[in-house]
């Protein structure tokens, strides 16, 4: 028994050993090729449903699962920067880090390339229309130019052009980027990862959106004591704080918009997830009727009776001047004299997320919100659970007559060239 015992732990140790020396020789042989890719700088897919990341000894390829493109990134240091090209309906290659882009900022958040610290290397933009304030530095400072999106001779001066535009792609150098495809908001937030591998940063992405897990995920000790907890799991944290907010009955949150005399209740996927994430009750999926006609009484009358079970509303209403947009406004749209039945209107809990914005059209809930969802989540905890300590981000209250932050240049106050860190929210 003895001499199987030590046999058994001879064997073990000599496949110990064994495991030792070849991960040491893959990784050491990785970073010391020319021009190879350090096994400790990669980027693995989680949660986002639509993109998937692959790694070589000189290349990486990312596949987009929802327009089915495939981009070669290939290091710059390697001999097959120089003798491979790709341009195909199908297939487009890259050499790696670009140098510099630019961006269709009517599809793309360029928060993403700030919290990667890209921001040097941004050059073009095809408005100046940007809820950014670091971004409209750089415009002002002359180091950004506003570029012709449909100059297609234009855009070939660019290493690459990203866009959210899968239809019209024009020349070899487009990049689609389509984080708004995704249904949840932590696969939106994601998508950081699919950016940091076109600059080789993924270890920025994953400590921006990706920490190790631990089992102590939820002390708030963790939380202090390593910064490597950022938007996954400040986000997480949040979503399990709710569990202790939760009263006997969960707020019942409804998404509304009032468009050419019609109101509706809004059913995207990410906004529902957020609601019961912060502890909230989606307006019940069983109610058929998604469209009320201001006009027909009947139709009022039954979109009354359900705001009577609605605890907090969020009014989604497209408005050209937010100034003028008041509680009287929407109390006008859904024309209602007798305001005893709305619990929402005695609680004072009528939310807009059009807090910040640039000029009055261009929100940051298109932008800002969709790579650190934490902060919205933050948003509506404070929204379900007021606690008066909290100072939202993105969403503000009608029904107390909350105004709007309007973004400028002048309230950039870091070095625009450098990384943007994600604001971690307090949590216990």
């Amino acid at each position: 028994m003895p001499s199987s015992s030590s046999s058994s732990f001879l064997q073990h140790l000599l496949l110990f050993f064994l495991t030792f020396l070849w991960y040491f020789g893959v990784v050491n042989g990785a970073s010391s090729s020319g021009g190879g890719v350090s096994l400790g700088n990669i980027s693995k897919v989680g949660d986002a449903e639509y993109f998937h990341i692959y790694y070589g000894q000189t290349f990486k390829v990312i596949k987009n699962g929802i327009d089915g493109k495939s981009y070669l990134l290939i290091q710059n240091n390697s001999r097959m920067a120089t003798r491979t090209k790709y341009c195909t309906r199908r297939i487009k290659s890259f050499v790696i880090p670009l140098l510099n882009y630019s961006i269709d900022l009517g599809y793309i958040p360029v928060s993403f390339f700030e919290l990667l610290g890209l921001l040097g290397g941004l050059k073009g933009i095809t408005s100046d229309m940007v809820a950014s304030e670091c971004v409209l530095k750089s415009y002002n400072e002359g180091e950004i130019q506003i570029v012709n999106m449909t100059d297609a001779q234009q855009l070939t001066n660019f290493a690459a052009h990203f866009s959210g535009n899968t239809v019209e792609q024009w020349t070899c150098n487009f990049v689609t980027f389509l984080p708004y495809e995704e249904d949840m908001p932590l696969q939106r937030a994601e998508w950081i990862k699919y950016l940091g591998v076109f600059s080789n940063l993924e270890a920025r992405a994953n400590h921006v959106y990706d920490a190790v897990k631990s089992v102590a995920l939820y002390h708030k000790f963790y939380l202090l004591y390593t910064f490597a907890c950022i938007v996954k799991e400040n986000y997480m944290c949040l979503s399990k704080s709710a569990e202790s907010k939760r009263t006997s009955f969960k707020p019942v949150v409804a998404w509304l918009e009032y468009n050419e005399g019609s109101w509706s209740f809004t059913k995207e996927a990410y906004k529902k997830k957020y609601v019961v994430d912060a502890g909230g009750e989606n307006v019940d999926d069983s109610i058929s009727k998604n469209t009320y006609n201001s006009s027909i009484p009947e139709d009022t009358d039954d979109f009354h009776a359900i705001l009577c079970t609605v605890d907090i509303v969020i009014d989604e209403t497209y408005t050209s001047n937010l100034n003028d947009y008041t509680l009287s406004t929407f109390l006008q749209n859904i024309n209602v004299e007798d305001q005893s039945c709305f619990d929402f209107l005695t609680s004072k809990s009528v939310w807009r997320y059009d807090k910040r914005v640039r000029n009055f059209t261009t929100l940051d809930w298109l932008d800002g919100a969709v790579s650190q969802p934490q902060l919205v989540l933050a948003d509506l905890l404070e929204a379900f659970f007021p606690t008066g300590n909290y100072n939202t981000t993105y969403m503000r209250n009608l029904a107390k007559g909350e105004g709007v932050i309007c973004i400028d240049a002048q309230m950039c106050n870091r070095d625009s060239s450098a990384a943007m860190e994600p604001v971690l929210v307090a949590c216990q």
